[in-house]
């Protein structure tokens, strides 16, 4: 563990962590793409009991048989695919963001930012106090 990591290693840890924030994005895209989904096709279930009221059972049945509780992906709805997202990609990537920084920051997080606020605040200011450097997370 690097007590006191230079600045080489805090900028390629924080290049990780950068990393790992951009996948969290991605994973509330990937939230989005499912309640999207899952939104559009009770709305299709609606549109569906709407064309058969007026009198179009056959335009009614054909998105109830061909659109409504379709597979977005081979065998998968897309609560699947947020699971194997989840429980693979993810995880692998998020364990492997702490392991690096137990390993070359003690376990702090955000060094290079903590280095930049330094270098940006204006020094004796209200509201520009330094506070201290992140602390790992309980349990890390």
């Amino acid at each position: 563990m690097a007590e006191n990591p230079g600045p080489a290693t805090v900028e390629a840890v924080g290049k990780v962590t950068e990393a790992l924030e951009t996948i969290e994005r991605a994973r509330g895209h990937l939230y989005a793409f499912h309640q999207l989904t899952g939104s559009a096709d009770l709305a299709l279930g609606e549109a569906a009991e709407l064309l058969a009221k007026a009198g179009h059972a056959d335009w009614a049945q054909r998105i109830s048989e061909e659109l409504i509780g379709r597979n977005v992906l081979p065998d998968r709805w897309t609560f699947q695919v947020v699971e194997e997202y989840d429980d693979g990609y993810y995880k692998d990537h998020r364990s492997l963001e702490r392991e690096v920084l137990q390993a070359l920051t003690g376990g702090r997080r955000h060094l290079h930012e903590q280095q930049m606020k330094d270098d940006r605040r204006t020094h004796g200011r209200p509201d520009h106090e330094a506070g201290g450097p992140s602390t790992p997370p309980s349990g890390a």
